[in-house]
């Protein structure tokens, strides 16, 4: 099973709705080298989810927690690419993930699908490309921090997390953390009734901090 991350548009309706193009004809190459072809969802479409059934909206693709159910998606295929729109339930968890789309703090969706039909192709530009042919759509899900920006397709059991970029930024992140705690206590400290009385407060602080770089690296790329 593979996920695909792309942005997403919000149109608020009732209880919440999110509208969007979960994926797109553009012969354009993600990082992992796949179009995808126009008409490779229309078996999965009409085989797994005709006759009514919604589609299950998940967070993060959690299929084993009930309390991740956050809404229903109904997609069809147009000229762009796959067209959906998903609404929420009124629940506490949906209703929360409905909020942070609408003030701009999610931005990104995935959907975790699987290749049925594949083979190589050669783009107009002389490219040579995988191009997904038929696939197999299992839910879509909301995210917090896509797997990549460009819609990078990654293996959910391989337990990859993040893309080079943010990798880099995760590195940056855990040298500039780890600085701030090797600093050195002022020298004068003892003789500062300031910086005694404050003491307990920055002793705190620094466990935050300590907190913070492990849990930075545990998110790593592995």
């Amino acid at each position: 099973m593979k996920i695909k991350c792309v942005d997403v548009e919000y149109k608020d309706a009732g209880t919440g709705s999110i509208e969007g193009y979960a994926s797109t004809w553009v012969k354009k190459p993600d990082s992992y080298g796949d179009v995808v072809r126009k008409g490779a969802f229309t078996e999965t479409l009409e085989k797994d989810w005709n006759g009514g059934k919604g589609i299950p909206f998940l967070w993060s693709h959690q299929m084993d927690n009930l309390n991740a159910f956050i809404g229903t998606a109904n997609a069809d295929e147009d000229d762009n690419g796959l067209h959906f729109v998903a609404v929420f339930d009124d629940t506490e968890e949906a209703q929360k993930v409905r909020n942070l789309y609408k003030d701009g703090r999610l931005s990104k969706f995935s959907f975790a699908f699987d290749v049925l039909e594949n083979g190589v192709v050669t783009l107009e530009d002389g490219t040579k490309a995988n191009e997904l042919r038929k696939l197999k759509l299992y839910e879509i899900s909301a995210v917090t921090v896509p797997a990549n920006d460009t819609a990078e397709i990654v293996d959910i059991k391989s337990g990859k997390r993040n893309s080079k970029k943010d990798a880099d930024a995760l590195k940056q992140a855990i040298a500039l953390i780890q600085s701030v705690l090797d600093e050195e206590e002022p020298d004068n400290e003892e003789d500062d009734p300031k910086a005694n009385a404050n003491a307990e407060e920055r002793t705190e602080s620094n466990s935050e901090k300590a907190n913070l770089l492990e849990y930075i690296k545990s998110m790593e790329v592995k």
